[in-house]
């Protein structure tokens, strides 16, 4: 531990955040190695144990504890980063442990009996945004020359270890990966759910408890995903389990094999109905209502995003700006009136710095602006990720107004529904911590020729069975919950049909029956 807190203190969170450096606690790499012993028990000879992100070594301090020394004929750890690869051969390299420096996606698997019966790992939780093309390009091919599989550039680092994993483990060897539970739910996690469902025979996945966050400084809920490298029955069933610890889990569930491959929300088990991906049914869903889309992302809020006074003080013109919401933690009331010019009676007033204009004419006519934009040069806002990708980088996304709001995360205390609805009067257009709602046609008209009906749907949206809700997201670290647009899109529009249909202009929505 002591030798783990000065790799930490080396780098920055900020920096270990992007390398996706989160050490695993030693009581829980404990656990991880005596589940998996208790996986090999009847397993005759000798194990070759593999870690493709060692660290300092806390899975195979864990692996030593929990399997005899006679029962190890050898044991591998890699590691991209030098210092971590140097603490962990100063540790344990003694024992036995072989840790190779470099970049295991990089490296050339074993062959025949050199490869692996057990792997034991935490594999690094890189983002898809700190990898860039080049790289994402280099993995998807890597994943797709081994395993014939088509990964989304969504996908985390984590994903593609243990894709190209598949290589170094031994046929009928054991895999026991600690990894983010959101693959389970999130479109990118479909090529891992198609390998562990189709591929290997996968055994066992427990997920801990969102409160129970693992790793301090991550805010992410972890699953542990157990499988071996062997065929399987039409019979075989999964073992999901929640809360608690691996072995002793709070909840668990036998599935079978079948039932999970048609489910598109994994997180739904143990003692969930499955979420089918084609689940439409014949009812209507609010994705036949609403055109819902994530707000706008500006990628850098703090230059673009101003309080209004001093945008104008700093001479920003009112063509070049135009209203946006605050978080929602500002909003103290769900409906949101507006001013006679547009701008939202909510504190702060904020503008959003968005133009169109060439560069010259904006020198022309707006130095002031220019001069803004200039500083923004000065600072590299313009060669950000989102900003380098937008003509002009000053531009923003086309979002306009949105006349129903729906937060995009939020926390379920104290039985509290953790998205919050709220009716937009104003101009003003939402970050990407919102959802933007947009009547469809048909539902548009019955507002247009009937504005009572704007009501009607408000008192509906914030009546929605917090159970219901929750189900449709998907579930972080601390309890946090997530709602992307075709999860709320896949919601049962029921109950708005049936509050409009008490309203005569309701049945211009019977199309929809």
């Amino acid at each position: 531990m002591v030798q783990q807190e000065r790799l930490d203190g080396l780098r920055g969170a900020a920096e270990r955040n992007r390398r996706g450096q989160f050490a695993t606690p030693p009581a829980l790499a404990l656990d991880i190695a005596k589940y998996a012993r208790s996986k090999r028990r009847n397993r005759p000879g000798t194990v070759r144990f593999l870690d493709p992100a060692i660290g300092s070594g806390s899975f195979y301090s864990a692996f030593r504890h929990a399997f005899s020394e006679n029962a190890i004929s050898a044991a591998i750890g890699i590691e991209l980063d030098p210092d971590a690869a140097k603490v962990a051969a100063s540790l344990w390299g003694e024992t036995g442990l072989r840790v190779t420096l470099g970049d295991f996606t990089k490296a050339d698997p074993p062959r025949g009996n050199e490869r692996f019966d057990v792997v034991l790992t935490n594999p690094p939780y890189v983002r898809h945004h700190h990898l860039d093309r080049a790289e994402k390009r280099r993995l998807k091919t890597a994943v797709v020359r081994d395993l014939g599989i088509e990964v989304s550039g969504l996908a985390g680092l984590y994903c593609y270890f243990l894709l190209l994993c598949d290589r170094w483990l031994a046929d009928n060897g054991l895999a026991v990966w600690l990894v983010p539970s959101e693959f389970m739910d999130v479109n990118y996690g479909v090529a891992v759910k198609r390998y562990l469902t189709e591929d290997v025979k996968l055994l066992h996945i427990h997920r801990f408890c969102p409160s129970d966050v693992q790793f301090a400084d991550a805010l992410v809920s972890s699953a542990v995903v157990v499988f071996e490298k062997s065929r399987v029955t039409r019979s075989h069933s999964v073992l999901f389990s929640f809360g608690g610890s691996l072995r002793r889990p709070t909840l668990k569930q036998s599935v079978r094999l079948s039932e999970i491959r048609a489910a598109s929300k994994w997180s739904n088990y143990p003692n969930g109905q499955p979420h089918r991906s084609n689940e439409t049914g014949t009812g209507v869903k609010f994705g036949d209502l609403f055109q819902i889309k994530r707000g706008l992302a500006t990628g850098a809020n703090r230059f673009f995003i101003l309080p209004r006074d001093e945008a104008t003080r700093r001479g920003i013109p009112g063509e070049c700006a135009r209203p946006i919401l605050p978080s929602p933690r500002y909003l103290q009331q769900p409906v949101i009136d507006a001013d006679s010019d547009g701008y939202p009676r909510v504190r702060p007033v904020l503008s959003l710095v968005d133009c169109r204009l060439a560069p010259d004419e904006i020198q022309s006519r707006f130095p002031a602006l220019w001069d803004y934009l200039h500083d923004g040069e000065a600072e590299g806002i313009h060669e950000r990720y989102l900003t380098s990708r937008r003509t002009p980088w000053y531009s923003q996304e086309k979002r306009l107004p949105a006349p129903f709001l729906c937060t995009y995360m939020g926390r379920a205390e104290n039985g509290r529904q953790p998205f919050r609805f709220y009716w937009n009067k104003s101009q003003a257009t939402a970050g990407n911590v919102y959802l933007l709602m947009y009547p469809r046609a048909a539902l548009k008209r019955v507002l247009e020729e009937d504005p009572r009906q704007y009501a009607v749907v408000f008192s509906m949206l914030r009546e929605l069975d917090t159970h219901r809700f929750i189900a449709a997201g998907r579930v972080y670290g601390g309890g946090l919950y997530k709602m992307e647009p075709l999860e709320l899109g896949r919601l049962s529009a029921q109950p708005l049909l049936d509050a409009i249909a008490s309203l005569e202009s309701g049945r211009q929505l019977a199309l929809f029956d």
